[in-house]
C-alpha cells in the first residue's frame, strides 16, 4: 500500500515552542517514532509543513542587513533541505539499514494570476503579541492575523498547479526508497510571461496540505493522511458544542466552514482526494497515526460514507 503523509508545521515544532534546532530534533525524532512502523510495512512518501522555520529564516536574514532578505522561494527549498535532512537521519535510525531514504527539493507550479496573491492566509514564524506585530508590519510591511490569541505574519498561498518532480518520485518508489517531498507546499515558481516561457521563483508559500494533495493523487496514493496537532476536525471548534468528527463524506462535509489558515485547508485536501480518486483521506494527531490508518482515531474522509458520524 502506497501511504501520502502530510506532517504539519506544528506537529514538527509545537505552539510557542523555542525554534532551536534542539527542539526541531526533537519533535522530528518523535515524528519518525510514529512514520518508522509505517514504513516498515507501508510504500511511503512525507510530505512536511515548514511556516515557522521559513518564517524563522525570514526574520533572520532581515536582522542582516548588508543584503536583502532571500526570498520566499529561496527560504522554501531551505527549509526543505532541513527538515528533510533531520527526518532522513531520525528515520533512517528506526527503519533497517538497508532501506534508502531520500529528500527530493520539489518544484510546484501556481498561477501567478491566482486571487490568493490579493488575499494572503497562510500564516508562518512565530506568535506576536500585538504591539510587536503591529511594529513589524510598520517596518517591514508585513501582513499579520491572529491565530488564535495571537499574531502571526501572513503570505499569499495561491494553489498548487504541477509538481515537477513526480517522474522522479516514481523511480525512488520502484526502487523501495522512503521520499520525503514537497516540504513546505514545494518550492513555490511560476512561469513568466511573453514569447520565451521561463521559469522563476515567487514571493508565497504554497499550502502543504494541498501540494500533498496533488503529489498523493498524482502518486495514485492508497490513503492521503494529514498529522497535525489536533486529534480530528471538529464541529464548533473552540466552543462548549465542541464535536469531533470520525467519518465523513466530501459531500457532508462541504456544509460546513472550517478556519483558513489552519483546518479548512486540510479538509479541502481530503474532501478533494477522495472526490478525484475514491481513495480515502484522513486528519489527526501525529501520535495516533497507526490507529488513524486503521480508522479507529482521527477523522476520516470516505466517498462511501453516509454523512457525518461523531466520535464517541
Amino acid at each position: 500500500m502506497l501511504v501520502v503523509v502530510a506532517l504539519g508545521g506544528n506537529a514538527l515544532l509545537k505552539r510557542g515552542e523555542a525554534m532551536s534546532a534542539e527542539n526541531q530534533r526533537r519533535n522530528v525524532r518523535l515524528a519518525a517514532e510514529m512514520l518508522a512502523p509505517v514504513a516498515v510495512q507501508h510504500q511511503l512518501v512525507i510530505g512536511h509543513g515548514n511556516g515557522p522555520q521559513v518564517g524563522l529564516l525570514a526574520l533572520q536574514g532581515a536582522a542582516y542587513q548588508q543584503v536583502e532578505t532571500y526570498p520566499l522561494d529561496v527560504l522554501g527549498a531551505q527549509t526543505e533541505g532541513m527538515i528533510g535532512y533531520m527526518i532522513e537521519q531520525e528515520l533512517g535510525n528506526l527503519v533497517p539499514f538497508h532501506r534508502p531514504l531520500a529528500t527530493l527539493l520539489t518544484m510546484v507550479e501556481v498561477d501567478p494570476n491566482d486571487p490568493a496573491f490579493a488575499n494572503p492566509t497562510k500564516f508562518i514564524g512565530p506568535v506576536y503579541p500585538k504591539p510587536e506585530a503591529d511594529r513589524l508590519a510598520a517596518e517591514r510591511g508585513w501582513i499579520f492575523k491572529l491565530d488564535g490569541e495571537h499574531w502571526r505574519r501572513v503570505v499569499a498561498s495561491p494553489e498548487p498547479k504541477r509538481i515537477f518532480e513526480i517522474r522522479p518520485i516514481r523511480w525512488l518508489l520502484r526502487h523501495g526508497t522512503i521520499v520525503i517531498a514537497a516540504g513546505g507546499g514545494g518550492i513555490p515558481t511560476m512561469y513568466e510571461g511573453g514569447d520565451q516561457r521561463r521559469l522563476v521563483g515567487t514571493e508565497c508559500v504554497i499550502d502543504k496540505d494541498l501540494a500533498s494533495e496533488l503529489l498523493a493523487r498524482e502518486m495514485r496514493a492508497d490513503v492521503f493522511v494529514m498529522l497535525t496537532d489536533a486529534p480530528a476536525v471538529c464541529l464548533d471548534w473552540g466552543t462548549p458544542a465542541q464535536r469531533a468528527i470520525r467519518r465523513a463524506s466530501p459531500a457532508a462535509l462541504a456544509g460546513y466552514e472550517f478556519a483558513a489558515g489552519s483546518m479548512g485547508p486540510k479538509v479541502a485536501a481530503a474532501c478533494r482526494f477522495v472526490t478525484k480518486t475514491g481513495k480515502r483521506a484522513a486528519i489527526g494527531a501525529l501520535e495516533d497515526l497507526g490507529r488513524i490508518l486503521a480508522g479507529e482515531a482521527g477523522t476520516t474522509v470516505d466517498a462511501k460514507q453516509e454523512g457525518i458520524e461523531l466520535a464517541p
